[in-house]
């Protein structure tokens, strides 16, 4: 049986599980994510369930030994969940609008605990490898039951609160300036010294930030949808038996937020851990555009290609700085695998007109050459 590694947190758990009546399951480690959350797989009588641990306190510190003024910082702006009421508010508001996601079997707002539905196993990730749904289905299939969710969750608009179920509201946090600027620096912090070799200069970064001063009114064109953040691979599932957009599975959207329609969609096709070709993007794209102009009234298509292909070269400049900051600070070199992808989709990114500053400043000072 799995027991956490802090005795008085395995106590907690355990008071949870009888009080909810999983007394006696069986249990088993879940593959977790890089945050302070664990999950475990409960089974009790042939029922499975999921446990979510999460003690509260910032989920993402910019760096273990920076103590946890830093980190509630770091979480403050790029507006991270710090406990399990956001994701408890956003399950919820999907759940609602007849979307799937893990029923809330039992919860202790307080403690970190949720009791979770199981969702299955059968993540889009996998799905990709074998080259097909699990009855069969192809993966343009797919991917356009995964778009007509996005179209339908953006239809519902922007919600700036929602609430949690104790009394409390959980209020949404705006993709805004802040947070732009936090993830600008990442390339500039950990691509310059780990893979050029130098430091960005004063004046690089200078140049980088008012390259993006311009590009900002695109990010911001356009009505606010609910955006889940990490809407990709390894937080899709697809559940086979059920109809429509149901199949759709959705976990990790707790760090969700308000911002641009193009967000979930640039996260989704140009998925930063399994390769989309760019025949598949177009296609999805189109069909994406196709989607929006019946659902979405008054979509402007022009607007919306900017906003994507800014979004996602903001995406790629981030993630390529991010690899080579798992490799040096936190040792984990098998992200640096990520890379060439996540190059290419950078490139795809900066053949948009709206993008001829930002790329002939990467031209000059970042060079994308494998």
């Amino acid at each position: 049986m799995t027991r956490h590694p802090d005795p008085a947190r395995e106590a907690a758990i355990c008071d949870f599980l009888k009080a909810c009546g999983w007394r006696g399951a069986a249990r088993a480690d879940l593959a977790g994510d890089a945050s302070t959350r664990r999950y475990e797989r409960l089974t009790l009588d042939g029922r499975p369930a999921v446990l979510m641990d999460w003690p509260a306190g910032p989920d993402a510190p910019p760096a273990a030994d920076e103590g946890d003024d830093a980190k509630h910082a770091y979480s403050a702006i790029a507006h991270l969940a710090e406990d399990v009421r956001p994701f408890v508010a956003v399950d919820n508001y999907l759940t609602g609008l007849g979307l799937t996601a893990p029923d809330i079997i039992a919860s202790d707002l307080d403690r970190g605990f949720l009791l979770l539905e199981d969702l299955g196993d059968n993540v889009l990730g996998g799905i990709l490898d074998r080259g097909m749904g699990p009855e069969g289905e192809t993966l343009d299939d797919i991917y356009r039951a995964s778009i007509e969710l996005l179209v339908r969750l953006q239809a519902e608009g922007a919600p700036e609160s929602l609430p949690v179920g104790d009394g409390s509201a959980h209020e949404l946090p705006h993709f805004d300036d802040g947070l732009l600027r936090a993830e600008l620096d990442v390339p500039l912090d950990w691509y310059f010294p780990v893979v050029l070799g130098r430091e960005a200069s004063a004046a690089q970064r200078e140049e980088f930030h008012a390259i993006w001063s311009g590009l900002w009114p695109l990010m911001q064109a356009g009505p606010r949808a609910l955006c889940l953040r990490d809407f990709h691979s390894p937080n899709i599932l697809w559940l086979s038996g059920q109809k429509g957009l149901k199949r759709v599975g959705l976990i990790d959207f707790q760090d969700a937020f308000l911002g641009s329609r193009a967000y979930d969609v640039v996260s989704f096709l140009q998925d930063a851990r399994k390769t989309v070709p760019a025949e598949r993007e177009e296609v999805m794209l189109d069909f994406y555009v196709a989607c929006a102009k019946d659902t979405l009234p008054g979509f402007d298509e022009e607007a919306f290609r900017a906003a994507y292909a800014v979004f996602g070269a903001e995406r790629g400049l981030r993630l390529i700085g991010l690899w080579p900051r798992l490799l040096k600070r936190d040792g984990k070199p098998h992200y640096m695998a990520h890379m060439p992808r996540t190059k290419s989709y950078l490139r795809r990114n900066l053949a948009h007109p709206a993008l001829g500053d930002l790329k002939r400043w990467i031209d000059a000072n970042l060079p994308l050459d494998d």
